[in-house]
This record gives structure tokens, sequence and C-alpha cells, in this order.
């Protein structure tokens, strides 16, 4: 919901904000533009919608493009990837935002704002666009569309390298955006999503050569002493929490289970 335009403040994002409610029909807009825009394109067998930001309860069941599928609800084994498998063709992200401190990025976190400091894949700072797009490398599947603020897109570019994108709105601080109107951000939604699946075979998996280690930094040594529950995880210092493991999934899982524990305390 964080890379949706228009959505600027914890009162839009937050399931107790005043301007939830109003979030969540932009938030589901822009998913129906990025469906429409793939009609467009060809006749899919599957559209998966994953909702996943916060409860993962946010798009409007009543009001999405009735072609696709919705994943509704938390907690998910894979949580935001969860459903991802080898019968995709393409995975879409959108209203994605940027890794935690970035700069100039709206509403910047990673995974849990109130839980994880920072996240390492084989010592490389990352977020939730390399995390989710390395699963879904796992699969052979291709990331092919980020929307969101220029902060993620610049991210995913780097990242991914060729993949579409779109950017919606543009930080002015962390809870201020020069956004694009609603219709706007929609058409350019559409068309880029259109391209996207036309082009489809031109994009490449991202993917994360093994061996993996993850390093989880939380945001005080209480989170850091439940995530270490996780078998097989290695506490380095009195934040942060490492596992290492060959099997990317197996790093996924880890972190989802770390960062759901740790956020007991919170």
């Amino acid at each position: 919901m964080e890379g949706i335009t228009g959505v600027t403040s914890p009162e839009h994002t937050l399931r107790e904000g005043r301007e939830h409610e109003r979030a969540r029909q932009l938030m589901t807009a822009e998913v129906n533009a990025a469906i429409e825009g793939i009609l467009k394109a060809c006749k899919p067998k599957t559209i998966l919608v994953n909702d996943s930001h916060g409860t993962m309860r946010n798009i409007i069941p009543e009001e999405l493009n009735p072609t696709a599928e919705l994943l509704s609800g938390t907690p998910k084994p894979m949580e935001m990837m969860q459903g991802i498998d080898k019968s995709f063709d393409a995975a879409f992200f959108i209203g994605y935002h940027a890794m935690r401190g970035a700069y100039s990025g709206v509403l910047e976190h990673t995974f849990s704002g109130r839980v994880v400091f920072d996240v390492f894949l084989n010592g490389k700072r990352v977020g939730e666009t390399a995390l989710n797009a390395a699963t879904a490398g796992v699969y052979g599947v291709p990331v092919v569309l980020v929307t969101g603020d220029r902060a993620v897109v610049e991210e995913a570019m780097t990242f991914l390298g060729n993949v579409e994108t779109v950017t919606v709105k543009e930080a002015v601080g962390r809870y201020a955006a020069k956004c694009l109107s609603p219709a706007k951000a929609r058409t350019l939604i559409r068309d880029a999503a259109y391209k996207a699946v036309k082009n489809v075979n031109k994009f490449k998996p991202f993917r994360i050569k093994p061996p993996i280690k993850l390093d989880v930094v939380f945001f005080h040594t209480g989170m850091a002493e439940l995530a270490e529950f996780v078998p097989g995880s290695k506490r380095i210092d009195g934040r942060t929490v490492s596992f290492t493991s060959k099997d990317f999934l197996e790093i996924h899982r880890a972190f989802v289970a770390m960062v759901l524990l740790a956020g007991t305390v919170v």
C-alpha cells in the first residue's frame, strides 16, 4: 500500500487510520489496472493476487477484477510470495516501497517497520523487492513490473536490471510526496502491464547463488532473542541473527519465522 499514489501517511496504511478505507480503494484500483493490462495482452489461465500489506486484508474482494483470484489474510507460510510456483509466467509487484533507510523513500521500511532494522543477503543490504524477487526466482519466475515511488523503482532497477517500472509518486519527505493523479497512475500501470506481458520472454528470473547467508538486524535485543529460536539460526551480536542455507526457500521461511517471533514483543 505504501507505493500507491496518494498514500503518504500512517493514516492511510494502518487499519485504524481514518483514511485507511480510502487507501484500500486506491490500492484495489491500481491492482485492477495491472490486471486490465494483462488481459489486454493475453488470455491467462490464472491471475493470482496476493494481498501483501499489513493485515493482508486490504484489497476489496467485491471490487477486484473477477478474472483474478485473491489470497487474503495473514499469517501465510510464504507471506508476500504465497502461491508462487513454476506454473506462473511472471510476477508483478504493485504498490511497493523502498527498503528501510532509503533516501527519499515514502514510508520506507523492510517487511515489518517496527521489528526489522536491516536485512542482508550475502552481505548485501536488501529490501522486500530483492527478497521477494529471489523467491520467485527459485521457481524460474521473473519479476516483470514494479510500481511505487521513485526510490523503489530505482531499487528495483539496481537489483533486477531489465524490469518494467511505473513511478506513481516522488518523495518530498518520508510522509509527503508529489503524486500522480489516480487516473494517470492507473493508465501508466495498465500500459506497463500490457508491455511487460507482451515482452515476458525478455525478462530473467532473479536468483542468488548459494550458499546464501541471511542476516537480520532487529530494533532491540529482545527481538533478536526470540528470533534466535528458529532452528539453524545463529546470534551474531545483540541485535543480529544469521541463517545460512543452500535453499533460498528455506531462507525465506526462516526470515518470516524470525520476524513473526520477534514481532511478539513489539
